[in-house]
């Protein structure tokens, strides 16, 4: 079974705002629970999964996380009371985590569409957890000055308010426009008809699956701490995210 055709409608794509909704158990087992509805992020490209809760009947369940299978699954906490298939719950995400998540991720994309800007650098690799991450560039040569310079033209990005649209185009449109890719390696697989497109206004426009904030004024400065050499002409900027 494909992403697209998973019985868990993806509320987190529709809305990166939603934190709160109702939904039906599908399935539930120790080593995953499937709804009809969820706005748990499943992670991927470097993001993290959501953590949360299911309430019903009075009853806590809590979610550790979630992983990608036949289904969008949700792990529930250790010994936690599961809720029989039928079942109606209310599922809510941790807003701080997402909340911290999204800012970090729409950062990496503005330290990305920098790089890529003055420098030309593709992405090789990236991760990330709440207010901190690296990204790795094709980058053999670092020029002087280069940390401060990436630094001072992120948060000048930051601060200009940029707006961060999200919208899915048919596969051979997205593939149409250029450096939609920012990846050394195409990771989106070929048999995904659609592809989902962010785009922070005026600076970076790529495809990707994560969540985000409305624009790049909500997340916050950023501080590049330290670049580290990784053999081959890569290097791997590690960042934070700061109010």
């Amino acid at each position: 079974m494909s992403e697209t055709q998973w019985r868990t409608h993806r509320l987190e794509l529709d809305d990166q705002t939603l934190r709160e909704w109702d939904a039906i158990v599908l399935q539930a087992a120790p080593d995953g629970i499937v709804l009809d509805r969820s706005a748990f992020y499943p992670g991927g490209g470097g993001q993290p999964p959501d953590h949360g809760v299911l309430l019903w009947g009075g009853v806590q369940t809590s979610i550790a996380g979630a992983r990608k299978g036949d289904d969008l699954y949700l792990i529930p906490g250790e010994g936690d009371p599961l809720p029989p298939p039928g079942t109606a719950v209310r599922g809510a995400v941790e807003d701080g985590r997402r909340t911290a998540l999204m800012r970090t991720h729409s950062g990496l994309h503005v330290l990305c569409g920098v790089v890529f800007r003055d420098f030309g650098s593709l992405v090789t690799g990236g991760n990330m957890e709440p207010y901190a991450a690296r990204m790795d560039f094709d980058l053999p040569e670092v020029p002087p000055g280069f940390k401060e310079n990436v630094e001072s033209a992120c948060n000048k990005e930051i601060a200009a308010g940029r707006r961060i649209d999200v919208r899915v185009l048919p596969r051979a449109q997205a593939f149409a426009i250029p450096d939609i890719i920012r990846t050394a390696t195409n990771l989106v697989p070929p048999d995904v008809p659609d592809v989902r497109i962010v785009d922070i206004v005026g600076l970076d426009q790529q495809a990707d699956g994560g969540t985000h904030v409305a624009a790049t004024s909500q997340i916050g400065r950023i501080e590049v701490v330290k670049i580290e050499n990784k053999g081959k002409g890569f290097r791997r900027l590690r960042i934070r995210i700061s109010d």
